[in-house]
């Protein structure tokens, strides 16, 4: 990987298709719309389908619909080729009102403050999916979950399994655990071919745990080893699954874990940043037993490993932090267990 230290590489590095993407476009069927456009993962996500579909030769829409609070972001994905829609989609007639397409990317949903506004919350992960489910009831749906609806466990036992029963701890995981379950009625009811995505800890560079831990090295902070592990995954990575999980969809809805192969020792990380960065390793809490863990092996058997290992990632992430790379300053909180964000 190519070494990453501006704002426009990195939209480069995250937004090009890889070779299995355009293979993707150039069967996709319809066009396709990504709903929460506006977010963290939405607008490379949109532009990188949109380059597949023009690599592949394929005609076809890419929508992306958001409120849209920065006007920046909607220019940036018109000047792409997508389609922006200004939208509230906690208006249920905004949402009866969006264009039918074939195939349904749903990233919207809330999570920072959510403990602040805990009705926010349940309306934005709950009351809006199943807005979304029954207006696109035609479509293939891919929505967005996390590996938070799961129990914490053992590293040492690996990661929990689609299988697994979730226990989600806190509001915030139990509305996610809510919005999943939308998507399942629904997907039953309609027979609405679906995937639930439970990704965890992707990382752009400019946010993510290992940024999280990266930065406070750099700032002579401790790091909080009281979670001992977690996953993490290229963003870039996050997005061509994310499309290529279309292809995924099933009626009942299928759960889908997504991350990278690797279980990432917080302390062994932190203890990387220290030496890469040649300051103090300081950390705090003592290691805990149990961690948030996915095992995405269903994934990668599916559509591949990612592209990018945990210790290139890790890599990248200390020549960003350290050459002063834009930083989105929304900390992931891996180190809550209490579920409240």
């Amino acid at each position: 990987m190519p070494t990453i230290t501006t704002d426009e590489q990195l939209e480069q590095a995250l937004i090009t298709p890889s070779a299995a993407d355009v293979e993707f476009a150039a069967r996709l069927q319809g066009d396709t719309v990504v709903l929460g456009a506006g977010g963290k993962m939405g607008p490379t996500l949109a532009k990188r389908l949109r380059l597949a579909l023009q690599k592949a030769g394929v005609s076809r829409r890419v929508l992306a619909v958001s409120r849209f609070e920065s006007s920046t972001a909607r220019q940036e994905l018109d000047a792409a080729g997508v389609e922006t829609i200004a939208a509230d989609l906690l208006d249920p007639a905004v949402v009866r009102s969006l264009p039918q397409v074939e195939n349904v990317l749903y990233l919207a949903g809330r999570k920072f403050g959510s403990a602040a506004d805990p009705e926010l919350t349940w309306a934005m992960n709950a009351l809006v999916p199943a807005w979304v489910a029954d207006h696109y009831r035609s479509a293939r749906i891919v929505a967005f979950s996390t590996g938070n609806v799961y129990p914490f466990v053992s590293p040492a036992q690996g990661g929990s399994l689609e299988s697994d029963q979730p226990a989600p701890r806190g509001e915030y995981a139990q509305s996610c655990l809510a919005r999943e379950r939308i998507f399942q009625y629904y997907s039953k009811r309609h027979g609405t071919p679906c995937l639930i995505y439970r990704l965890n800890y992707a990382i752009d560079l400019r946010y993510g745990v290992l940024v999280d831990i990266a930065s406070q090295v750099l700032a002579g902070q401790p790091v909080d080893v009281s979670v001992p592990a977690v996953n993490v995954l290229w963003q870039g990575d996050a997005n061509s699954y994310a499309m290529r999980s279309l292809e995924l969809c099933e009626s009942p809805a299928r759960i889908l874990n997504v991350t990278g192969p690797e279980t990432v020792s917080v302390q062994r990380a932190a203890a990387f940043f220290a030496e890469r960065f040649g300051y103090e390793l300081k950390l705090k809490g003592e290691p805990g037993p149990l961690a948030l863990l996915n095992d995405a092996s269903a994934c990668h058997a599916a559509l591949g490993y990612p592209s990018m290992s945990a210790s290139t990632l890790m890599e990248a992430v200390a020549v960003w932090v350290q050459s002063g790379g834009t930083l989105l300053n929304k900390a992931t909180k891996f180190q809550v267990t209490d579920g409240k964000f």
